[in-house]
């Protein structure tokens, strides 16, 4: 063997366990929290450390402390390591990193973990602009407010393990702050549920209470489902108030939704009988914020997109306005079929709007704008040509434009009636038919009665123009009596 390749050999063997050891470091190791990182406010959570089977110790670092926040000793097989914290506080909230030492020394830090504390100051609230229902692949926004200036808003999304998303409030003209966040496109095949927080800029791990939640409601294109009140569209305070959504799709779910609100109602469908799906909703006793419009939907179970809305239900409360209104029927309450009437509601007060129901009827009140005249505001409601559809019971009630749901007290009952079938205004004659042979004379006691005092005043003149004479012809003889 040369001297040459008996170094190298040398070389070789001296080199090789130290090429093995430095081949690459030890996987950085990986840093996670359960339940999860963002954490209310005196809840437990454990931050877990997973490295290599090598490792001897792990501990864990939070940014900001020069100190190690602790250490553990590896959990079998040695790959991890647990470090628990039974409530949660201030103090808890930030940035951490783990390493563990393994033979070959300290590992490399892992990526942060932030964790978050919430629950420090009261919740904002969530809302979704124009509403929370929106077309399959369509676009919203989300708003998130409070009447106190915090410095960031915060969106999360239930289900996503992406970063939250963080926006700067702005201040309202209202004297509030917002934050808004645009969302989209919805996807139907996933749920898309939401919450908001606020906090500082000074700890920013350390967060509000979380928002109510707010679920957005994609919709399709699947056939609408039916929406009816069994109690009629207009309340008092205090009734019950149940709206039925159903359809013959055989949908599994309905969800009620009212204009302006935040959320809606959700309920499992039944089938009251083959092939039709039907689900109630029952709200009350009814209070005026209850008036309003609404739409219902239908889904399959097995899909998360929803079908189109159903046609719009207006409820409208009654008693909410104590300017009272009247209602009359010209020409009159009692008409025949086949003519014209009008019913005529009437105010001494300026409503914008008038209403007219009918009791026991199908279809929504009718609504006229008020005209003024007279001295009073009127509506006029015409129905020609009457028929016996058009008999029963009426109301009228006044309404304002800035909320056209809320309506004052009720007329006083109108009853239309409807008799006969159309024919002349005059009324049928009260004497008996007449015959071919009585159009020469009449000879009825009205007339017999006619001709006999016009025979006696035809003779009292004969006896006037007889005196009349005689007395030209004897003058004298006048003249002595």
């Amino acid at each position: 063997m040369t001297p040459t390749l008996a170094a190298l050999l040398c070389l070789g063997l001296s080199l090789g366990p130290r090429t093995h050891v430095q081949a690459g470091p030890f996987p950085k190791p990986t840093l996670w929290a359960e339940p999860g990182s963002v954490i209310s406010w005196g809840s437990p959570v454990t931050i877990w450390c997973q490295g290599s089977l090598e490792a001897q110790e792990y501990r864990l670092d939070k940014e900001g402390s020069p100190e190690p926040w602790d250490r553990n000793n590896p959990l079998e097989p040695k790959n991890k390591a647990r470090f628990s914290i039974p409530s949660i506080t201030e103090h808890h909230a930030g940035r951490y990193r783990c390493h563990y030492y393994s033979s070959a020394g300290w590992s490399e830090p892992s990526d942060p973990l932030e964790l978050v504390m919430t629950g420090a100051y009261s919740k904002p609230t969530l809302s979704a602009l124009p509403s929370p229902v929106v077309a399959s692949g369509g676009n919203m926004t989300l708003q998130c407010g409070s009447q106190k200036g915090y410095h960031h808003f915060v969106l999360m999304k239930e289900g996503e393990h992406q970063l939250p998303r963080t926006l700067d409030s702005q201040q309202l003209h209202s004297g509030g702050f917002q934050a808004l966040f645009p969302v989209g496109p919805v996807n139907p095949s996933h749920r898309w549920r939401f919450t908001c927080y606020y906090y500082y800029m000074n700890t920013p791990r350390v967060w509000s209470h979380p928002s109510d939640p707010l679920e957005i409601l994609p919709s399709g294109v699947s056939r609408k489902p039916s929406l009816l009140t069994l109690q009629g569209p207009v309340l008092a305070p205090g009734q019950s108030l149940t709206l039925q959504c159903g359809s013959d799709v055989g949908y599994d779910r309905f969800v009620l939704y009212k204009e302006g609100e935040r959320d809606f109602l959700q309920r499992p469908g039944q089938q009251p009988q083959a092939g039709l799906s039907q689900a109630n909703f029952t709200l009350g006793p009814v209070s005026p914020s209850h008036g309003g419009q609404y739409r219902c939907y239908g889904a399959h179970n097995l899909s998360s997109e929803w079908s189109a809305p159903s046609d719009p239900l207006n409820i409208l409360m009654a008693g909410q306005i104590y300017d009272t209104v009247s209602l009359s029927a010209q020409p009159g309450p009692t008409v025949a079929s086949g003519e014209n009437v009008t019913l005529l509601c009437q105010s001494w007060w300026q409503f914008d709007t008038f209403l007219l129901t009918k009791e026991g009827a199908a279809h929504p009140p009718l609504r006229l704008r008020s005209m003024y005249g007279a001295h009073k505001y009127q509506a006029e409601f015409p129905m020609s040509p009457v028929t016996s559809a058009h008999a029963g019971t009426y109301r009228c009630y006044g309404s304002y434009s800035s909320n056209p749901h809320l309506l004052s007290f009720p007329s006083e009952p109108l009853e239309l009636m409807v008799s006969g079938h159309s024919g002349g205004s005059s009324l049928p004659p009260t004497g008996p038919p007449s015959t071919p042979a009585s159009h020469a004379k009449d000879y009825t006691v009205e007339n017999l009665i006619r001709m006999g005092m016009a025979g006696l005043v035809l003779v009292f003149l004969g006896i006037l123009l007889f005196e009349a004479q005689h007395s030209q012809r004897n003058p004298q003889d006048a003249a002595g009596r």
